[in-house]
């Protein structure tokens, strides 16, 4: 093809973008009348020459291509995100900033696997996500005016409070000095509020104590979540989006080398044959092939089953 048709072609997409926004590859192609197959040349020569970008969010198979600058008009496509992404953005998009220690397992992979919209910095060596079209400065001048309103209110209490007990100390001299017997009243008085008080704080105490239990599961539940990213970072394998997540069994569908499959991750150190059962029917439900990790070796009659039934074409009942 001549150059200066390639060029024209290359304009037609540029006016296109500039005109409608982040678009797929299958309208560029109508567009310019060409094959879709060529579009897509034509696209990455485009990104070589950084004449424009391409989404990491996918919409269908396909990224999205826009012109530098045009990122924020890629809100529009949000809807096309999977379920835990969707929640991820929102949220991100209504608080600004969020602290990646702060938040349960599965949004910090769906905050990682936004790209074009949560964007990562460190502050005193933490993570921090930001959205972004939310600049990073703006972080740190909300941080200390919040810091500054809080001990303006703390120091207000404090005098409040010198201010009352000032005014309460002169009537109890009075009341000492004027009756012995209302001093009587007062101490009973004093001595029920504080078995009141007593009775109270022991039932706070209870549910404390469960919290403490929930807090110990969510982070052996994390502790486990974390081992299987990292043993599947060491694998090379993607993961795509948590499918189910408890303390003890993980669901993910992940890439492996560019096949899709279902990751059952169980934290216990025996698969058992019910295991294989269900984890079996859920990935036939949604017809793709299934891995699965535990925390120890299989059985090796479970091995052996495994190997057997590779070769079997069948049972049949005899007639």
């Amino acid at each position: 093809m001549p150059q200066q048709d390639t060029t024209e072609i290359k304009e037609k997409i540029k006016n296109y973008l500039k005109n409608n926004g982040p678009s797929l590859p299958i309208r560029l192609a109508k567009e310019i009348n060409v094959d879709t197959l060529f579009a897509s040349a034509f696209l990455s020569e485009l990104i070589s020459d950084r004449e424009i970008k391409t989404s990491n969010m996918k919409v269908g198979n396909s990224s999205l291509y826009f012109l530098p600058g045009q990122e924020q008009k890629l809100e529009n496509f949000s809807q096309y995100l999977k379920s835990k992404e969707k929640e991820a953005f929102e949220l991100l998009k209504q608080k600004k900033f969020l602290k990646d220690s702060e938040q349960e397992p599965a949004i910090r992979v769906a905050l990682r696997a936004i790209k074009d919209f949560a964007i990562p910095f460190k502050k005193q060596n933490e993570i921090i996500w930001r959205y972004f079209s939310v600049p990073e400065s703006e972080f740190q001048e909300v941080t200390p005016k919040k810091e500054s309103e809080t001990s303006e209110k703390i120091q207000e209490k404090i005098e409040k409070e010198k201010q009352e007990e000032d005014f309460t100390k002169e009537p109890e001299k009075e009341s000492i000095q004027e009756s012995k017997e209302e001093l009587n009243i007062f101490d009973k008085e004093d001595e029920k509020q504080k078995v009141q008080e007593t009775e109270e704080l022991r039932k706070k105490q209870k549910p404390k104590r469960k919290k403490k239990r929930t807090n110990q599961n969510s982070k052996k539940s994390e502790k486990f979540f974390n081992r299987v990213k990292e043993y599947l970072s060491e694998k090379n394998i993607e993961i795509l989006d948590i499918e189910g997540f408890s303390k003890n069994n993980l669901l993910l569908r992940i890439k492996d080398n560019e096949k899709q499959e279902l990751l059952f991750a169980y934290n216990k150190k025996r698969i058992t044959e019910q295991d294989i059962i269900k984890a079996n029917k859920k990935a036939s439900g949604i017809n793709l092939p299934y891995k699965m990790i535990s925390l120890g070796e299989p059985l090796k009659k479970l091995i052996n089953l495994i190997d057997a039934v590779k070769n079997l074409s069948g049972i049949k009942k005899i007639e």
